[in-house]
Protein backbone atom coordinates (compact mmCIF):
# COMPACT_ATOMS: atom_id res chain seq x y z
CA UNK A 1 0.00 0.00 0.00
CA UNK A 2 1.47 3.63 -0.75
CA UNK A 3 -0.02 5.73 1.78
CA UNK A 4 1.60 8.80 0.55
CA UNK A 5 -0.14 8.14 -3.09
CA UNK A 6 -3.62 6.84 -1.08
CA UNK A 7 -3.33 3.96 -3.73
CA UNK A 8 -4.18 0.15 -3.06
CA UNK A 9 -4.07 -2.22 -5.98
CA UNK A 10 -4.30 0.49 -8.51
CA UNK A 11 -7.25 2.51 -7.12
CA UNK A 12 -6.72 5.45 -6.26
CA UNK A 13 -9.03 6.10 -2.81
CA UNK A 14 -9.78 9.37 -2.87
CA UNK A 15 -11.76 9.16 -5.78
CA UNK A 16 -13.98 6.24 -4.17
CA UNK A 17 -17.48 6.87 -3.92
CA UNK A 18 -19.38 6.98 -1.44
CA UNK A 19 -23.26 5.60 -1.46
CA UNK A 20 -25.66 6.57 0.97
CA UNK A 21 -28.09 4.49 2.77
CA UNK A 22 -31.12 5.09 0.54
CA UNK A 23 -28.95 3.94 -2.53
CA UNK A 24 -27.11 1.17 -1.45
CA UNK A 25 -30.92 0.06 -0.73
CA UNK A 26 -31.61 0.83 -4.62
CA UNK A 27 -28.91 -0.82 -5.88
CA UNK A 28 -28.61 -3.88 -3.09
CA UNK A 29 -32.87 -4.77 -4.46
CA UNK A 30 -31.75 -4.66 -8.25
CA UNK A 31 -28.58 -6.76 -7.71
CA UNK A 32 -30.67 -9.23 -5.77
CA UNK A 33 -32.71 -9.44 -9.00
CA UNK A 34 -30.00 -9.83 -11.33
CA UNK A 35 -28.84 -6.51 -12.22
CA UNK A 36 -24.95 -7.12 -13.00
CA UNK A 37 -24.41 -2.99 -12.92
CA UNK A 38 -25.95 -2.58 -9.99
CA UNK A 39 -24.00 -4.98 -8.27
CA UNK A 40 -20.66 -3.28 -9.66
CA UNK A 41 -22.23 0.09 -8.14
CA UNK A 42 -22.44 -1.88 -5.01
CA UNK A 43 -18.87 -3.59 -4.92
CA UNK A 44 -17.51 0.16 -5.99
CA UNK A 45 -19.46 2.22 -3.56
CA UNK A 46 -18.32 0.53 -0.43
CA UNK A 47 -14.24 0.22 -1.46
CA UNK A 48 -13.91 2.47 1.42
CA UNK A 49 -15.69 0.26 3.80
CA UNK A 50 -13.12 -2.34 2.98
CA UNK A 51 -10.20 0.17 3.25
CA UNK A 52 -11.15 1.18 6.35
CA UNK A 53 -11.39 -2.49 7.91
CA UNK A 54 -8.07 -3.18 6.69
CA UNK A 55 -6.26 -0.68 8.98
CA UNK A 56 -6.44 -2.64 11.47
CA UNK A 57 -4.20 -5.45 10.09
CA UNK A 58 -1.65 -2.75 9.16
CA UNK A 59 0.65 -3.61 12.20
CA UNK A 60 1.14 -7.21 10.41
CA UNK A 61 3.71 -8.68 8.19
CA UNK A 62 0.96 -9.14 5.30
CA UNK A 63 1.16 -7.52 1.71
CA UNK A 64 -1.77 -4.85 2.66
CA UNK A 65 -3.13 -5.19 -1.70
CA UNK A 66 -3.45 -8.51 -0.96
CA UNK A 67 -5.35 -8.17 2.20
CA UNK A 68 -7.85 -5.58 0.59
CA UNK A 69 -8.56 -8.37 -2.43
CA UNK A 70 -9.45 -10.50 0.16
CA UNK A 71 -11.25 -7.84 1.82
CA UNK A 72 -13.43 -7.00 -1.65
CA UNK A 73 -14.28 -10.87 -1.54
CA UNK A 74 -16.08 -10.56 1.95
CA UNK A 75 -17.57 -7.74 0.62
CA UNK A 76 -19.33 -9.49 -2.33
CA UNK A 77 -20.12 -12.33 -0.37
CA UNK A 78 -21.75 -9.75 1.54
CA UNK A 79 -23.75 -7.91 -1.01
CA UNK A 80 -24.79 -11.72 -2.37
CA UNK A 81 -26.28 -12.75 0.68
CA UNK A 82 -27.61 -9.70 2.57
CA UNK A 83 -31.80 -9.48 3.10
CA UNK A 84 -32.85 -6.12 2.36
CA UNK A 85 -36.30 -7.31 3.74
CA UNK A 86 -35.01 -7.27 7.47
CA UNK A 87 -34.51 -4.08 8.72
CA UNK A 88 -30.60 -4.29 9.21
CA UNK A 89 -27.95 -1.45 7.96
CA UNK A 90 -25.70 -3.10 5.30
CA UNK A 91 -22.58 -1.94 6.90
CA UNK A 92 -23.59 -3.72 10.08
CA UNK A 93 -23.74 -6.95 8.24
CA UNK A 94 -21.02 -6.39 6.09
CA UNK A 95 -18.63 -5.48 8.49
CA UNK A 96 -17.85 -8.91 10.18
CA UNK A 97 -18.44 -10.75 7.03
CA UNK A 98 -15.40 -8.54 5.74
CA UNK A 99 -13.21 -8.86 8.91
CA UNK A 100 -14.17 -12.82 8.78
CA UNK A 101 -13.20 -13.02 5.48
CA UNK A 102 -9.74 -11.67 5.84
CA UNK A 103 -9.08 -13.64 8.85
CA UNK A 104 -9.91 -16.85 7.50
CA UNK A 105 -7.25 -16.02 4.87
CA UNK A 106 -4.71 -15.30 7.37
CA UNK A 107 -5.47 -18.78 9.08
CA UNK A 108 -5.21 -20.42 5.95
CA UNK A 109 -1.56 -18.96 5.24
CA UNK A 110 -0.12 -19.52 8.63
CA UNK A 111 2.93 -20.88 9.23
CA UNK A 112 1.84 -22.89 12.30
CA UNK A 113 0.22 -26.17 10.90
CA UNK A 114 -2.60 -27.47 12.72
CA UNK A 115 -4.58 -30.82 11.97
CA UNK A 116 -6.77 -31.32 9.10
CA UNK A 117 -9.30 -32.82 12.27
CA UNK A 118 -8.82 -29.35 14.42
CA UNK A 119 -9.38 -27.40 11.25
CA UNK A 120 -12.42 -28.81 10.08
CA UNK A 121 -13.75 -29.04 13.61
CA UNK A 122 -12.70 -24.91 13.64
CA UNK A 123 -14.27 -24.34 10.30
CA UNK A 124 -17.68 -26.01 11.14
CA UNK A 125 -17.47 -24.19 14.63
CA UNK A 126 -17.17 -20.77 12.39
CA UNK A 127 -19.48 -21.51 9.41
CA UNK A 128 -22.22 -22.36 12.52
CA UNK A 129 -21.17 -19.02 14.01
CA UNK A 130 -21.47 -17.17 11.34
CA UNK A 131 -25.39 -19.06 10.32
CA UNK A 132 -26.40 -18.26 14.07
CA UNK A 133 -25.43 -14.66 13.86
CA UNK A 134 -27.57 -14.50 10.55
CA UNK A 135 -30.27 -16.23 12.29
CA UNK A 136 -30.41 -14.34 15.91
CA UNK A 137 -28.50 -11.08 14.39
CA UNK A 138 -25.83 -11.30 17.77
CA UNK A 139 -22.57 -13.09 18.49
CA UNK A 140 -23.76 -16.69 19.88
CA UNK A 141 -22.33 -18.46 22.39
CA UNK A 142 -19.94 -21.59 22.57
CA UNK A 143 -22.65 -23.44 23.86
CA UNK A 144 -25.00 -22.72 21.01
CA UNK A 145 -22.67 -23.25 18.43
CA UNK A 146 -21.28 -26.55 19.93
CA UNK A 147 -24.79 -27.61 19.86
CA UNK A 148 -25.67 -26.57 16.40
CA UNK A 149 -22.90 -28.65 15.23
CA UNK A 150 -23.25 -31.59 17.58
CA UNK A 151 -20.11 -31.25 19.57
CA UNK A 152 -18.28 -31.30 22.64
CA UNK A 153 -17.93 -27.62 23.87
CA UNK A 154 -14.55 -28.42 25.43
CA UNK A 155 -13.58 -29.58 21.19
CA UNK A 156 -14.33 -26.36 20.00
CA UNK A 157 -13.09 -24.08 22.16
CA UNK A 158 -9.57 -26.20 21.20
CA UNK A 159 -10.32 -25.96 17.97
CA UNK A 160 -11.66 -22.11 17.52
CA UNK A 161 -7.87 -21.87 19.40
CA UNK A 162 -5.55 -23.86 17.04
CA UNK A 163 -6.47 -21.79 14.02
CA UNK A 164 -5.88 -18.23 16.00
CA UNK A 165 -3.43 -16.39 14.83
CA UNK A 166 -0.57 -16.22 17.14
CA UNK A 167 0.10 -12.79 18.19
CA UNK A 168 3.64 -11.45 18.19
CA UNK A 169 5.29 -10.30 21.26
CA UNK A 170 6.61 -7.02 19.64
CA UNK A 171 3.06 -5.69 18.20
CA UNK A 172 2.60 -2.31 20.10
CA UNK A 173 -0.81 -2.22 22.47
CA UNK A 174 -0.20 1.20 23.12
CA UNK A 175 1.77 4.45 21.56
CA UNK A 176 2.28 7.80 23.13
CA UNK A 177 4.52 10.14 21.25
CA UNK A 178 6.56 7.95 19.67
CA UNK A 179 7.05 5.88 22.97
CA UNK A 180 5.50 2.04 21.34
CA UNK A 181 4.41 -0.16 25.04
CA UNK A 182 4.58 -3.98 23.50
CA UNK A 183 3.12 -7.01 24.64
CA UNK A 184 6.65 -8.28 25.77
CA UNK A 185 6.57 -5.36 27.86
CA UNK A 186 3.08 -6.45 29.80
CA UNK A 187 4.39 -9.94 30.46
CA UNK A 188 6.24 -11.79 33.46
CA UNK A 189 8.32 -14.67 34.13
CA UNK A 190 6.83 -15.80 37.67
CA UNK A 191 9.20 -19.19 37.19
CA UNK A 192 12.34 -17.25 36.98
CA UNK A 193 13.57 -15.55 40.28
CA UNK A 194 16.24 -13.45 39.28
CA UNK A 195 14.07 -10.56 39.81
CA UNK A 196 13.40 -11.44 43.49
CA UNK A 197 17.09 -12.21 43.98
CA UNK A 198 17.61 -8.81 42.94
CA UNK A 199 15.18 -7.22 45.26
CA UNK A 200 16.41 -8.48 48.40
CA UNK A 201 19.78 -7.87 47.87
CA UNK A 202 18.65 -4.70 47.39
CA UNK A 203 16.59 -4.36 50.44
CA UNK A 204 19.15 -5.41 52.00
CA UNK A 205 21.72 -3.03 51.61
CA UNK A 206 19.02 -0.21 52.08
CA UNK A 207 19.11 -2.23 56.17
CA UNK A 208 22.78 -1.78 56.03
CA UNK A 209 22.14 2.08 56.02
CA UNK A 210 20.05 2.27 58.86
CA UNK A 211 20.71 2.97 62.34
CA UNK A 212 21.22 0.07 64.85
CA UNK A 213 18.28 0.37 66.77
CA UNK A 214 16.58 1.26 63.28
CA UNK A 215 17.86 -2.01 61.96
CA UNK A 216 17.09 -4.04 65.49
CA UNK A 217 13.36 -2.68 65.18
CA UNK A 218 12.52 -3.89 61.62
CA UNK A 219 14.40 -7.28 62.35
CA UNK A 220 12.05 -7.78 65.13
CA UNK A 221 8.84 -6.58 63.24
CA UNK A 222 9.50 -8.12 60.29
CA UNK A 223 11.56 -10.97 60.59
CA UNK A 224 10.52 -12.14 64.27
CA UNK A 225 7.11 -11.34 63.88
CA UNK A 226 7.02 -9.51 66.64
CA UNK A 227 4.19 -6.67 67.47
CA UNK A 228 5.35 -2.90 68.35
CA UNK A 229 4.06 -3.71 72.02
CA UNK A 230 6.84 -6.39 72.41
CA UNK A 231 9.50 -4.45 70.24
CA UNK A 232 9.19 -1.62 72.68
CA UNK A 233 9.26 -4.08 76.08
CA UNK A 234 12.09 -5.50 74.79
CA UNK A 235 14.18 -2.36 73.77
CA UNK A 236 12.62 -0.31 76.71
CA UNK A 237 10.44 3.09 74.85
CA UNK A 238 7.73 3.60 73.86
CA UNK A 239 5.11 1.82 71.37
CA UNK A 240 4.62 5.34 69.90
CA UNK A 241 8.50 5.89 69.64
CA UNK A 242 8.57 1.96 68.21
CA UNK A 243 5.71 3.42 65.43
CA UNK A 244 7.42 6.82 64.80
CA UNK A 245 10.90 4.76 64.27
CA UNK A 246 9.41 2.49 62.05
CA UNK A 247 8.06 4.60 59.69
CA UNK A 248 10.80 6.28 59.64
CA UNK A 249 13.24 3.37 58.69
CA UNK A 250 10.54 2.13 56.19
CA UNK A 251 10.57 5.32 54.64
CA UNK A 252 14.44 5.32 53.95
CA UNK A 253 14.37 1.62 52.74
CA UNK A 254 11.62 2.86 50.11
CA UNK A 255 14.03 5.86 49.00
CA UNK A 256 17.38 3.28 48.87
CA UNK A 257 15.07 0.71 46.70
Amino acid sequence: MRYNKVEICGVNTSQLKVLNDEEKKRLLISSRMGDIQAREELIKGNLRLVLSIIQRFANRNENMDDIFQVGCIGLIKAIDNFNVELDVKFSTYAVPMIIGEIRRYLRDNNSIRVSRSMRDLAYKALQAREELTNLELNEPSIEAIAKRINENKKDVVIALEAITEPVSLYEPVYNDSGDSLYILDQLKDSSSDDELWIEDIALKEAIKKLDEREKRIIDMRFYSGKTQSEVAEEIGISQAQVSRLEKSALSQIRKQI
